[in-house]
């Protein structure tokens, strides 16, 4: 089981909890028609946040993924790789719960410096909170 944590487009995400969960539902059912390691088909905000999220947590797969020689010397960077799924509006992004504070921090702050939302999956209230701090309730 892993730590699951989101971040979202903030302009196409729900005003209210209840709304935004049914949304998330949706988004997570990954419907969407392309490659869900492919950075591109995010917001540029989106993009922006994984680019340099990337540097500390890289992913498992896709264009960005350490060499895997790499990953097997080095234990540290074996507990730091995430499982991205990338799609249009969201990344949702699967840690190990080894790193899992550090994750949250990390994922949250980037989430505010780059104006897209944050949502703790796997957090017992599933805070929602938008880059300007504010949360969705």
């Amino acid at each position: 089981m892993s730590y699951d944590l989101m971040v979202f487009e903030k302009s196409k995400a729900p005003a209210t909890k209840k709304d935004f969960m049914s949304w998330y539902e949706k988004q997570t059912q990954w419907g969407e028609e392309h490659d869900y390691q492919a950075i591109s088909v995010s917001s540029p905000s989106l993009q922006n946040w994984f680019m340099e999220m990337k540097e500390t947590f890289p992913p498992m797969n896709g264009e960005y993924a350490p060499d895997p020689d790499l990953v097997d010397k080095d234990e540290n960077l074996e507990n730091h790789m995430v499982d991205y799924c990338i799609g249009r509006d969201v990344i949702y992004a699967a840690f190990s719960w080894l790193v899992a504070d550090e994750a949250y921090e990390l994922m949250r702050s980037l989430a505010q410096k780059h104006k897209v939302g944050f949502f703790d999956v796997s957090g017992n209230d599933g805070d929602i909170i938008l880059p300007d701090g504010t949360m969705i309730v």
